[in-house]
């Protein structure tokens, strides 16, 4: 997903070629998700911006807009897959083909949501796109002073490039004391924080030596003064090189954490592991033997630190250690509990094994005669399926041994069927 670094490349290249100019025309595609989710729609966007004037474009972490002429902007977000092409420059993407600016661009774009054209110049077109519609696309009414007061941008925290002087290091102590959840999910959360993404909350952890999974009220003074470093300084230079992972220090965890799932990849160039796991819904990537818990942490996440070297080779999510199951137990005591009218409810069932064992069990001080008897009777004919004359006679001998010694109900309901099967 785009994150602040990436927003930072889109609005570097909204500002180069859009600053300044007219947009002449609008092509829109209706799209009921894009537009419709955040209350406005294309026709509105097309109706709002055709013959306005781009004044500058901005951003607030993961929001960007265009500040326009008048009192109505477009304020966009880029979503899961959204971008913004152009198409007089095939460098704007930050993970772009090297042969880009030797290969002809497809135009329109795929998946687009609106094209600009600027200055009635056709090779001065703007088009965003988005596979996935998961991007947002509005038209916000304020002054342009009075955007970053004003829904969606207003319920977003401070953005750690632009807002220095509010996400101060006592601003985030205050922060995390605040909260009872594992940091990485405070991070991620942009109500607290603007512009933090997944990949960009790892290096932070990773650059402050803290695990994601312990909670945000837990951290020491000296541990959030170096999350709260670590955060402007990776934020800060993310946005610095329009996040161009080529101009990335080469100390830093992203230029080693994609190989999940090839073995023997996952390692940094000191040879320290990476391991991935889920924090908050979303795939984490630590180096365990720096990133380590010193508080408490959530009780249904397992640590990292106490992955097997098989899954940390397959990087795959470790299972949860299981309970002690007692499931023989339970059957057991299942079968002990069972009634004697029960039993005799069962007659016509053939379940030889079980009796024979409990009877091999009850006569093994016999020298096993009882086995033998009943594996003699077992051979007889007629065992497996009793008729209905054979059962009655059954329960006829049974009531009536019963009534002759009702002390001993129970044994002799067990003997009479017993008895019974040789019938």
């Amino acid at each position: 997903m785009p994150e602040i670094g990436e927003v930072a490349r889109v609005v570097h290249f909204l500002r180069k070629h859009c600053a300044n100019k007219v947009i002449s025309t609008i092509q829109v595609q209706e799209d009921n998700i894009v537009y419709g989710k955040v209350g406005t729609s294309a026709t509105a966007f097309q109706k709002a911006f055709t013959g306005k004037k781009i004044l500058d474009a901005k951003q607030q972490g993961k929001y960007f807009w265009l500040e326009m002429e008048g009192k109505q902007h477009p304020v966009m977000h880029l979503g899961m897959t959204g971008w913004v092409r152009f198409r007089n420059d095939t460098t704007t993407h930050y993970y772009g083909s090297k042969n880009d600016k030797n290969e002809p661009q497809e135009w329109p774009p795929r998946f687009w949501k609106f094209i600009l054209q600027l200055d009635n110049d056709s090779n001065q077109e703007v088009a965003f796109v988005d596979a996935r519609r998961l991007a947002r696309i509005r038209v916000v009414e304020a002054e342009a002073k009075d955007l970053r007061n004003t829904t969606p941008l207003k319920e977003n925290g401070p953005d750690p490039v632009i807002d220095k002087d509010i996400l101060t290091e006592a601003w985030l102590e205050e922060k995390l004391k605040s909260k009872k959840v594992p940091v990485k999910a405070l991070m991620l959360d942009q109500a607290n924080i603007s512009g933090i993404g997944n990949w960009v909350a790892d290096e932070i952890l990773y650059q402050a030596r803290i695990h994601p999974e312990q909670y945000s009220y837990t951290f020491s003074s000296a541990q959030i003064s170096a999350l709260h470093k670590a955060m402007m300084e990776v934020c800060g230079t993310a946005v610095e090189v329009l996040s161009d992972s080529s101009r990335f220090p080469e100390t830093w965890l992203m230029r080693y954490r994609w190989d999940k799932g090839k073995k023997d990849k996952n390692v940094l160039p000191n040879g320290d592991k990476i391991v991935h796991l889920k924090v908050g819904g979303r795939t984490s990537a630590i180096v365990p033997r720096v990133q380590k818990k010193t508080g408490k942490v959530a009780e249904d996440v397992e640590s990292a630190d106490e992955v097997s070297e098989g899954a940390a080779d397959s990087q795959e999510e470790p299972t949860p250690k299981k309970t002690k199951a007692q499931p023989k137990t339970t059957k057991s005591k299942k079968t002990e509990t069972t009634t004697k009218d029960e039993v005799a409810k069962e007659d016509s069932k053939p379940k030889r094994t079980r009796t024979t064992k409990r009877r091999a069990e009850s006569d093994e001080e016999d020298g096993g005669s009882a086995v033998k008897e009943e594996e003699a009777e077992d051979t007889k004919p007629g065992k497996k399926r009793q008729t209905k004359k054979s059962q009655a006679d059954t329960k006829k001998a049974a009531k009536s041994k019963v009534e002759d010694a009702p002390a001993e109900e129970g044994s002799r309901r067990r003997s009479g069927r017993l008895s019974g099967k040789g019938v």
